[in-house]
């Protein structure tokens, strides 16, 4: 009797247990397979912003690299610069990003070669602590297994990343619709992409904007470390350093809390911090602007020709040619 029972029991439980196996193994197939498809996709792109991250990481060689958030992609015209400093150029910062993002990709490019000039847009408060800085870190999701060198940046996103990347999906589960349109032939004309850089056409027809915020508020201390990591890599690299506060159409009643800090954290290292913020020329000219906080082109050509002359004062014959 004890023993018919024992063999009830077995019975439903090995049947359970191959159930339970057939099952995983079926999500593995499925994860494995959907996360390969999509990673084949994701990496054939030819434009658009993933493109853009893709080339940055991998295969660009420029002797000047442009790196920040929208600010970045928006006000630093590539002809002006070759042309002033005789470099070859390619911007390579992204939309809604942060200091994290501009490290990962320095360091990644740093593996493969380092640059002659490297100019860091900086934005007011760049070290303001927030989530959607570490949220963003999913831009760089799909390069965490084949590039080991960003793999500690892209864990700050949460203390379960390593074990979500076990899933071939994961890193792309949120960007599915941007694969798709990446690889869209019409894509490639939708946007002007010049070296990475996007000019705005539209003009700003509002008033200045006031800053009414406090001086003070909560600094990301690990975004300060991780901006005080990218200075020292470039001084490592020899690489010619320009930190930049390209303009804005907003009026501060007082220094931006980071600005000061990252000015001062430059000037520790020996490096030029460039305010351009409060410039009198842009905050006088709203047909500058495509928005309070983005130079449209025509106004992205004057700064960029205003900054690509001082540094070429600044450098001399250092790194030209």
């Amino acid at each position: 009797m004890i023993k018919l029972s024992i063999d009830k029991i077995k019975k439903p439980l090995k049947f359970f247990l191959i159930k339970l196996i057939t099952f995983f193994a079926i999500i593995f197939i499925l994860d494995y397979s959907i996360g390969n498809v999509l990673r084949y996709f994701y990496f054939k792109q030819k434009s658009g912003l993933q493109y853009r991250t893709t080339y940055s990481i991998e295969t660009t060689k420029a002797d000047l690299l442009i790196f920040g958030s929208s600010r970045a992609n928006h006000h630093y015209q590539p002809d002006v610069f070759e042309k002033k400093l005789n470099l070859s150029y390619y911007n390579v910062g992204r939309d809604g990003n942060s200091i994290f993002y501009d490290y990962a990709i320095l360091k990644s490019i740093l593996k493969r070669y380092s640059p002659k000039l490297v100019i860091l847009d900086f934005k007011a408060q760049e070290f303001i602590k927030k989530k959607e800085s570490y949220d963003r870190l999913s831009f760089l999701l799909p390069y965490y297994r084949t590039h080991p060198e960003i793999r500690s940046i892209i864990k700050l996103k949460g203390s379960y990343e390593k074990l979500k990347l076990l899933s071939s999906i994961y890193p792309y589960n949120s960007s599915m619709f941007t694969i798709a349109v990446g690889n869209a032939k019409f894509n490639e004309k939708r946007t002007r992409d010049i070296k990475g850089y996007i000019p705005l056409t539209k003009v700003w027809n509002g008033s200045v904007q006031i800053d009414s915020s406090s001086y003070k508020y909560d600094i990301d201390s690990t975004e300060v470390k991780v901006y005080e990591s990218f200075i020292q890599d470039c001084i490592n690299s020899k690489i010619q350093l320009y930190i930049v506060c390209s303009p804005y159409f907003i009026k501060y009643g007082h220094t931006d809390y980071s600005l000061a800090l990252g000015q001062e954290i430059a000037k520790k290292n020996d490096l030029k911090f460039f305010d351009y913020s409060q410039d009198s020329l842009f905050m006088n000219n709203s047909e500058l602007f495509s928005d309070a906080s983005h130079l449209n082109e025509n106004g992205a050509k004057i700064f960029s020709g205003m900054l690509s002359d001082t540094i070429s004062k600044t450098i001399g014959n250092k790194i030209k040619n």
